[in-house]
């Protein structure tokens, strides 16, 4: 057999593309700003890295981020995108909106608090990493992504850092440390 991409079952994963409030290192979480010029030249990026894997499906996080970074994809790969709640961002629930600065002057303190135990540590109002662990765990378990030959997820960094623990089978310690920069294709073998 060829070891060519096209052979091989394969699993993709990109973040979404650069957007007005990752510029402004503002906390999106499950709210949104739309893709900066860079973000669209991301997509179109990594859409063009895909390309030689033949992905036959994108699955993608429902947020309006994700959601236009896969269609901006779609022009490149001809397949078609199906969006899963299970892979949005970690809910930055009260912090979502703001800047660290801006945080810290309101809640003094959190950042040692939340040092302390990242991985359940809880935005106020929203979620842990242990709550997007599940629902990582839920989205590569969903059958659009089982039964892809090639399939093309589309996510974000934190939940993006759960998805790659469990891609790469390494504990939760490492992958809470793992980086998802919006301009790189992560390949993962099956």
């Amino acid at each position: 057999m060829s070891d060519e991409p096209r052979n091989r079952r394969q699993i993709l994963l990109a973040r979404h593309g650069e957007t007005k409030w990752n510029v402004e290192k503002r906390r999106q979480g499950w709210l949104d700003s739309p893709l900066t010029d860079e973000g669209i030249w991301q997509a179109q990026q990594i859409g063009a890295q895909a390309y030689p894997f033949q992905v036959d499906i994108i699955v993608a996080s429902s947020l309006g981020r994700a959601r236009e970074t896969a269609t901006t994809m779609c022009g490149f790969l001809g397949a078609d995108v199906v969006l899963l709640d299970d892979l949005r961002e970690v809910n930055h629930g009260d912090f979502a909106g703001h800047t660290n600065a801006e945080l810290d002057a309101q809640y003094p303190g959190w950042r040692a608090q939340r040092k302390q135990n990242l991985y359940e540590w809880r935005f106020p109002g929203g979620e842990s990493y242990h709550d997007a662990h599940m629902r990582a765990v839920r989205a590569l378990a969903n059958p659009y992504i089982t039964d892809a030959r090639c399939p093309l997820i589309i996510s974000h960094q934190m939940i993006g850092r759960m998805l790659i623990g469990e891609l790469e089978h390494i504990p939760v310690e490492a992958a809470l440390h793992r980086d998802l920069p919006h301009n790189r294709l992560l390949v993962f073998e099956r």
